[in-house]
Parts: structure tokens; C-alpha cells; sequence
């Protein structure tokens, strides 16, 4: 039993479990990981990393397709869907390995099975001790902490059961071995929209439902306006305020019945892919045998992710909040500060990027201007359109805009959002000008190359002080 003795064992080896992991090795303590699939959880296997990898073929399929207006002209491109899917797993694979790697480097033990959280009992006076089962084998280890972080998985419709086949998850979507003609998207929160621009960009005809008034509902007004119009001009095919009743599968085809403004409709397709958000993964890993506090299907956690059992700590989308994979690494490098006697800075959401990798990108954080408003805050925007930028224009990408929404009273930055190509790439600049304080003055401060798109941000900055020079 002796050799089953750890500081902290860490279920679940998704992002949020595995950052935990590492930093608590980082710190001395005897780590070990119990993980019932594979390392590297929904994110690298069935979320961020793979979805990305599909997303970047289309986007690199939309650019030999425009590639006159480069001045290159060659035969018509062709799209080969297998071979996209291939290159994908690669991708996964590399980094799966890579995790391995990093893992037996830091000396963390890995134990593959179902983990099971036990009541005190002989082998621990409080609750946190692990059983692990694979197959018919099974064994117990013993930490002094827990840090449950089993992640999350995609939240079915209750009327439109996922079959695997007509009525798709994200997960299923990822191993699909051909495109679909036509894909029904229900949901248009990030994933949704993520999926609708790929998926067009492919080639698919998609039409998106939402049941709020706007895509995107939790972003500024501004961006999801644009965002729609881009995505309608493209040729994407979007209901909002639409109400999903029920479906049927007719000759190999999905008939989606909704209603829409007081009328019944329905949109028919290949596939219906459900992308209404995720549900915690908590369900038989033995929260019943502690006093753990589950709330709305969410453990509950104080500001260093301790649940009602001290020496019990939980992570990432199966406490809520933010469902992000950047929020889960954060909240376990938090989670095993605290476990280690350290004082750890608690995780700021105001200070917490969003990104959407759709085309065009999304990428923010902060407040909106509909959030500032509402909290009687005298405010400031610089808003600069992408036409207005140098580089935007030699990429052929000019849609969208940056905007630096920041207090008139203290001039402190309290949001920023952009949408425009590889907008997701220019926010760490921003993240950085929000852990700090910053006013537009100081970020306009900074020397930006040009020609660079991220000119914009400087720009912005001087317009929210209202001296644009550009534009």
C-alpha cells in the first residue's frame, strides 16, 4: 500500500487535470493521474485540437480557391476529405505523444481505468481515497489530496437523442469519413458557429439554429451583428429565436421541425449536429461518498477550487463557470499551488480571453458594451474597421474590427473585442493589458510593427482617447 501513497492523485488527464498534475510535480509533491481513456481529455482528443486541425484545412481550402486574387492561377482545387482526417490525427497523435513524454519527465504515475472516489474507510480516515477499475482488475490508491477534474461531455437535446449516425455530438462529427450535402446545426454559441463556418468552408450547405434573439448571445451586440452578416453572406443559413420541437428521419434524411415568429417550419438535411453546450462528467465517480456539494449538475468549489471536503479540490467544466480548456489549466495550476501551502492569485474572470475560430475569427475579453451600460459605467470606445489596416488588406481579409471599450472615469480598459482574420492571435496583447490595468494611452504606447494587423490594436487605443490617426 505503501507504493499507492500520493500527495495528490488527479482524476482525470484532460488539460485542467494534467497542468495540475505537472505543476504540483513542479512543487515536490508524489503526483499520480487516473484516467479512464486517453491523456490529454476532450481537448486534444475530441475538442480544441482536432477541431482546429479540420479548420485549418478549410481555411487553407478557401485560400487555393482565392488564389487569383494573389495573382496565382493553377487547376481548380480539390478537396480530399480522408486525407484531412488523416492529417488531423496526426496532429493529435504528435502532441498525445508528446504529453506522454512530458509526464514520465515530471515523474507522475499514469493509472488507466474508471476512477472512483472512496468514503473514509481503513485505507484513509477521510474521503479521497481512488478505485480504479479496468477490465476485471482493480486497485486503491491513497492521496492526502484529490483534485477531481473529469471534464465534461456534449449536452443532448432531450426530444433529439444522439444516434451516431442522423443526430451527430461534436464527438461524433470529428470521425465523420465523408461530408455531409447539408448539415442542421442546432445551437449557435461557439461550437455551433465554429462547426458552421468549417463546414461551409468545405463545401457543406448549413443552416444554424439558435433560440436566443443573436448568435454568439454572451458577446458585445456589435460582434454578433457582424458575425451574422459575414456568415449570411457567405452563403450560411441562419434562424434565430427558433424553437426546436421534434424531427423525423425520412429516406435517409433528417426533417428538423421549429418554430419560428408564431409559424411551424422545418429545415431538412444529412446530418443535425447538437451543439447546445456540455454537461459535467460526474455521474458514478463516488461524489455520494463525501460531502461534496453538486448544485445545477456542478460540483461546487471556493475561489481555490476546494469542495466541502478540504483535502477534495475540483477543476475545469465539471464545476462550470467558463468551460474553456485556457480557464481549466488555470484553475488546476491554482488548485495545486493551494495544495502546496502557496497563496495562489485567484483566477479573474473579467481577465479570461473567449475565442471563436470561425471565419471570420472572434477573439475578447472583458466587458461588452451592453455590460458596461447596464453597470452604469461612464465609458469610452475606439472602434477602427480592418479596411483601414495595411496588412488586412495585402491577406484579403478586411472584414471586421477591433474595439477597446475602457472606463471615461479611471480610463482603465474594460473589454476588448475583435473579429477579423486571425483576430485570435492578437488578444494575448490585450489579456496582458487587462491583468495590468492598462489604459488605452499605454497601449497605444507601444510600438506596433507595420505593416501588421497588429496595427489595429494601437490604432483602437488612440481612438478610444479619440485621436485615431488612420482612420
Amino acid at each position: 500500500m505503501a507504493n499507492n501513497a500520493y500527495d495528490l492523485v488527479v482524476l482525470g488527464g484532460g488539460i485542467g487535470g494534467y497542468i495540475a498534475a505537472l505543476r504540483a510535480s513542479q512543487l515536490g509533491l508524489k503526483t499520480a493521474i487516473v484516467e479512464k481513456d486517453k491523456l490529454g481529455g476532450t481537448c486534444l482528443h475530441r475538442g480544441c485540437i482536432p477541431s482546429k486541425a479540420l479548420i485549418k484545412s478549410a481555411e487553407v481550402y478557401q485560400l487555393v480557391k482565392m488564389a487569383d486574387h494573389f495573382g496565382i492561377e493553377f487547376k481548380e482545387a480539390a478537396l480530399n476529405f480522408q486525407k484531412v482526417q488523416i492529417e488531423k490525427n496526426k496532429v493529435v497523435e504528435e502532441l498525445h505523444q508528446g504529453l506522454l513524454q512530458l509526464l514520465k519527465k515530471a515523474q507522475i504515475d499514469i493509472f488507466y481505468g474508471k476512477g472512483r472516489i472512496l468514503g473514509s474507510s481503513i485505507f484513509s480516515p477521510l474521503p479521497g481515497a481512488v478505485s480504479i477499475e479496468a477490465g476485471n482488475e482493480s486497485e486503491i490508491i491513497v492521496p492526502k489530496n484529490l483534485i477531481i477534474a473529469t471534464g465534461s461531455q456534449p449536452r443532448a437535446l432531450p426530444a433529439i437523442p444522439f444516434d451516431g449516425e442522423f443526430i451527430l455530438s461534436t464527438d461524433e462529427a470529428l470521425l465523420l469519413s465523408e461530408l455531409p450535402k447539408a448539415m442542421i446545426i442546432i445551437g449557435g454559441g461557439v461550437i455551433g458557429i465554429e462547426w458552421a463556418s468549417m463546414l461551409h468552408d468545405f463545401g457543406v450547405d448549413v443552416t444554424i439554429l439558435e433560440a436566443k434573439d443573436k448568435l454568439l448571445p454572451m458577446e458585445d451586440d456589435e460582434i454578433s451583428n457582424a458575425l451574422s452578416n459575414q456568415l449570411k453572406k457567405k452563403g450560411i443559413h441562419i434562424v434565430t429565436e427558433a424553437n426546436v420541437l421534434t424531427y423525423e428521419i425520412e429516406d435517409r434524411q433528417v426533417i428538423l421541425h421549429f418554430e419560428h415568429g408564431n409559424q411551424k417550419k422545418q429545415a431538412k438535411a444529412d446530418k443535425l449536429l447538437v451543439a447546445i453546450g456540455r454537461q459535467a462528467v460526474i455521474d458514478d465517480i463516488g461524489l455520494e461518498n463525501t460531502e461534496i456539494v453538486v448544485t445545477d449538475q456542478y460540483i461546487q468549489t471556493n475561489q481555490y477550487y476546494q469542495t466541502a471536503e478540504p483535502n477534495i479540490y475540483a477543476i475545469g467544466d465539471c464545476i462550470g463557470g467558463m468551460q474553456l480548456a485556457h480557464v481549466a489549466a488555470k484553475e488546476g495550476y491554482i488548485a495545486a499551488e493551494h495544495i502546496a501551502g502557496l497563496n495562489p492569485e485567484p483566477l479573474r474572470p473579467e481577465n479570461v480571453v473567449r475565442c471563436v475560430y470561425s471565419d471570420p475569427e472572434i477573439a475578447s475579453i472583458g466587458l461588452t458594451e451592453q455590460e458596461a451600460k447596464a453597470k452604469n459605467l461612464r465609458i469610452k470606445i475606439g472602434k477602427i474597421p480592418f479596411r483601414a489596416n495595411g496588412k488586412a488588406l495585402i491577406h484579403k481579409h478586411t472584414e471586421g474590427f477591433a474595439k477597446i471599450i475602457a472606463n471615461a472615469d479611471t480610463d482603465d480598459i474594460l473589454g476588448v473585442h475583435l473579429i477579423g482574420h486571425q483576430v485570435t492571435e492578437l488578444i494575448s496583447e490585450l489579456a496582458l493589458a487587462k491583468v495590468l490595468d492598462a489604459t488605452p494611452w499605454e497601449v497605444a504606447s507601444a510600438i506596433h510593427p507595420h505593416p501588421s494587423l497588429s496595427e489595429i490594436i494601437g490604432e483602437a487605443a488612440l481612438a478610444a482617447d479619440g485621436i485615431p490617426l488612420h482612420y
